[in-house]
């Protein structure tokens, strides 16, 4: 698992807290994340342990007010701050309770959800690989010539489980749900993928072709 401390980049931090990349550029635009757990030089990153509170800021929102989630981040900065040395396991045995006059705020869930989120990130890293001797150096799933990106593709366009492991008879139900986290948080640069790519040494069976209708003029 990535340490409590590793910065993550924006897209990794997404999943990891649940939200969209839209919404971690805007905890860190608007400085709603303390400025101590985010990085700016070569990119953007932020510290995983952070993340916790990310998810927490977006999924406390039609509960509490911006003011109110604001304030138990202040509350929670310096604790987290301290803890950054320390392993998962550690932290999860703090206490992260924030309390500010009536309000009481437990923030462990959100620290859960965020190492198991953080465990599925360094799975999916792990199961990806790339070599100049395996399609041209395209990432693979380990042990296979499955381009990652065309299966997560297919789970995007809302693909079945049961479709795409006929098609791809290597892979497991785990590694497709790892392949569509390793793309979330590794998005391809440019036009994104043709989900509808057949994988290399299909059959077209069939080809029906549907004529466009014209508008009226």
């Amino acid at each position: 698992m990535p340490s409590v401390a590793e910065m993550l980049k924006a897209s990794e931090a997404a999943v990891v807290s649940r939200v969209s990349l839209r919404d971690v550029n805007r905890v860190i635009d608007e400085h709603i994340l303390p400025d101590a757990f985010v990085s700016l030089d070569n990119g953007r990153y932020v510290l995983a342990g952070a993340c916790s509170l990310i998810a927490f800021y977006f999924e406390s929102a039609r509960r509490l007010t911006s003011e109110e989630r604001l304030s138990a981040i202040r509350t929670a900065e310096p604790r987290l701050a301290r803890s950054r040395a320390l392993p998962w396991a550690a932290l999860l045995r703090e206490d992260w309770t924030v309390r500010d006059d009536f309000l009481t705020i437990d923030l462990l869930p959100f620290m859960k959800g965020a190492s198991e989120r953080l465990d599925d990130l360094a799975a999916a890293r792990e199961m990806v690989t790339t070599s100049p001797d395996i399609l041209g150096g395209t990432p693979v799933i380990r042990g296979t010539r499955v381009p990652v990106y065309d299966v997560a593709a297919s789970v995007a366009a809302g693909h079945s489980a049961e479709r795409i492991l006929a098609a791809w008879p290597s892979l497991d139900a785990e590694k497709v749900r790892l392949a569509a986290i390793y793309a979330e948080a590794n998005p391809l640069r440019g036009r994104p993928r043709v989900s509808t790519d057949l994988p290399e040494g299909s059959v077209i069976i069939t080809d029906r072709r549907v004529p466009r209708v014209r508008k009226a003029g």
